[in-house]
């Protein structure tokens, strides 16, 4: 049987899921097309653009009988931005596809078919939730254009308000965009490396109301910096730092490695779980504060500490974890690689008069056979890897440690299904599975499990 669509041909199809980017994913004679923008339940006339040996991808020309779960975006420009892949579909259906999404890569990667996955816990009110943008500069027909590229492009698409960004962000567009136009400011340009403003990035404390705004520049200053930060001071409430950050390479890495402070402190505070955190340019810290605090409560809560255990959280970044654990635990060793997040966990522990945690900077697989080697009882490990997930090595030191209980914070269910196996293969059981949707109106998930060592 050959390719039953030709590039350039129309067809009616029915969308039945929709894939880790977004895309609705339908069938035509039970070949699979992926159609961006469709919601699972919508019947759309599709244009097909490309076709492989195995699939082949469309755009939609016209919905023909929309899904009832197809909504009107919120967000104007939500059908161009790279942004939000999923804001046309009702966010309790967004919810569910979060579950789903988790149960099928535990069972397709992990097979776990006996594992149950609690429903994804949403967000009551789902828009402004994030505390963190990075805006890249254009210029269009002679006018400065911010916002986010265009779906797996580098167009900007141009803005002026984001509902899933904190409203400092739109009042930073403003006076950046007020800045650019009226000191002719040069943009940087990806195609020859020259220009001066690259992009902007603001982050904004939830709870302390303190806001940073970082231009990323092709150089050492910027013209007019006091009228500069002027302007951002007239249309930014609770503006507490402005800090040039220096990037000359040629890449689309977005932050350097330098910072200069030109206005306030090099860093803005906010609180989680009742902690303070110190929050500089290029610390990580997650963007959704309000689910953090859901994600990492959940976690505590499979840690099952009492007061007496010793605990291993790897991969701790800037010691969040850590510092919410270290209130129910005799001791806590934090891992991580990075020195500036390993510098702001040691200070945040100070800010929170926590004695009882000790970071060590060095990479996860090799740090933890020290405890080994050292003879330290660990009662409970805490991990939260990026997306790539844990080292294989780390994961196999982790089981010699014998400790009653892991708690897996994952960000991609593929590599957690992947991971969650060879716990389960070398005496673990998954007892808990809880996804939470810190990044709504997107299809990324992040899931907290309790993995319980098995008597034998």
């Amino acid at each position: 049987m050959g390719i039953p669509v030709k590039v350039d041909s129309v067809y009616e199809v029915v969308i039945e899921d929709i894939g880790t980017d977004g895309e609705g994913i339908g069938h035509i004679a039970g070949f699979t097309v992926f159609v961006p923008r469709a919601v699972i339940g919508d019947r759309v006339s599709v244009k097909i653009d490309k076709v492989g040996k195995r699939y082949a991808v469309g755009h939609i020309e016209s919905v023909v009988e929309p899904s009832d779960y197809r909504i009107q975006p919120l967000c104007p420009v939500a059908n161009r931005c790279g942004g939000c892949h999923i804001q046309a579909m009702a966010y309790d259906a967004q919810l569910a596809y979060k579950t789903r999404h988790v149960k099928d890569a535990l069972q397709r990667i992990g097979g776990f078919d006996d594992v149950s996955v609690l429903d994804t816990i949403g967000m009551e009110r789902p828009w402004h939730y994030r505390n963190k943008a990075q805006l890249p500069v254009g210029v269009f027909s002679g006018r400065p254009v911010m916002g986010f590229f265009a779906a797996g492009t580098h167009d900007i698409v141009d803005i002026d308000t984001c509902p899933i960004q904190h409203p400092a962000v739109d009042a930073a567009i403003k006076a950046v965009k007020d800045y650019v136009s009226s000191y002719n400011v040069a943009v940087y340009d990806e195609m020859t490396g020259k220009g001066l403003l690259r992009h902007i990035m603001v982050r904004v404390g939830f709870n302390s109301g303190q806001v940073m705004v970082v231009p990323v520049i092709n150089g050492d200053s910027i013209p007019h910096a006091k009228e500069f930060t002027d302007m951002l001071r007239q249309n930014i409430d609770g503006l507490a730092s402005v800090v040039l950050n220096i990037n000359r390479r040629r890449t689309n890495v977005i932050l350097g490695s330098q910072c200069k402070v030109i206005y306030g402190n090099d860093h803005i505070m906010d609180t989680l779980c009742g902690l303070t955190f110190k929050i500089s340019p290029l610390s990580f810290f997650q963007v959704n504060p309000r689910q953090t605090e859901v994600l990492y409560t959940k976690a505590i809560e499979y840690a099952g500490l009492d007061g007496t255990q010793t605990v291993l959280d790897a991969y701790c970044g800037i010691g969040t974890i850590s510092l919410i654990a270290a209130q129910k635990a005799a001791k806590i060793y934090g891992i991580e690689e990075i020195q500036q997040a390993v510098d702001d966990a040691r200070e945040n522990a100070r800010l929170n008069d926590i004695s009882n945690v000790e970071f060590i900077c060095a990479k996860a697989e090799d740090a933890i056979g020290r405890f080994i080697e050292d003879k330290v009882r660990i009662d409970v490990i805490i991990m939260d890897p990026p997306r790539k997930g844990c080292d294989k090595g780390f994961l196999e030191t982790a089981v010699r440690l014998c400790p009653e209980r892991m708690v897996y914070v994952s960000c991609n269910p593929a590599t957690l299904a992947r991971d969650m196996r060879f716990l389960a293969d070398h005496g673990y059981k998954a007892t808990a599975v809880q996804p939470v949707d810190m990044f709504p109106h997107t299809t990324h998930v992040e899931t907290v499990v309790l993995m319980s060592r098995v008597e034998k």
